[in-house]
């Protein structure tokens, strides 16, 4: 029978507000929101002639959705400056992409909510295909300046190097 925790006591599901982005081996500050993770595999539907009326089905290409992330607007500079790398206004002719590095992995990390990295996902080889520098902007509103990056991706896994924590405990010994 296969052992699916080291935790038996956890029956709770985790928790999506506790997580972190890192990228060129430093946490990203301030990002609020990240959009799921998701492939989708075609379907390759084919039938010989001699078959019955049904159809036989077998997966084609994969696809990896975009990921979106989301911050409230700051001075730092993290967004523009990965933004920038793809098309960069103004740059000259042959310098507007920095071909060298505009494409970066990145770890995406869940936490429980004691803190602790329960999950780790690392995804290959991103780069912004859209950048919002600010949001609609509104006199008569009141709300956060949200800036956003989505970034295209070549696949993501998971790093099972991340193992289930020790859950702590608020009983003394």
């Amino acid at each position: 029978m296969a052992e699916f925790s080291v935790n038996p006591k956890r029956f709770d599901p985790y928790k999506n507000f506790k997580f972190r982005i890192k990228w060129d081996g430093r946490y990203v500050a301030g990002i609020s929101k990240i959009s799921g993770l998701r492939r989708t595999t075609e379907v390759i539907q084919h039938r010989e002639g001699g078959d019955p009326s049904s159809s036989r089905k077998s997966p084609g290409r994969t696809e990896y959705e975009p990921i979106t992330l989301e911050r409230g607007v700051t001075h730092d500079p993290e967004f523009e400056n990965w933004a920038n790398k793809v098309w960069k206004f103004g740059a000259g002719p042959g310098a507007e992409v920095s071909l060298k590095d505009f494409r970066k992995d990145i770890i995406l990390e869940l936490y429980n909510e004691a803190g602790q990295l329960v999950l780790a996902y690392n995804i290959y080889r991103c780069w912004v295909s859209e950048y919002q520098i600010l949001p609609d902007l509104d006199a008569n509103a009141n709300a956060v300046a949200i800036e956003h990056i989505k970034l295209e991706n070549e696949g993501w896994e998971r790093d099972h190097s991340v193992p289930e924590p020790v859950e702590p405990s608020s009983k003394k010994s």
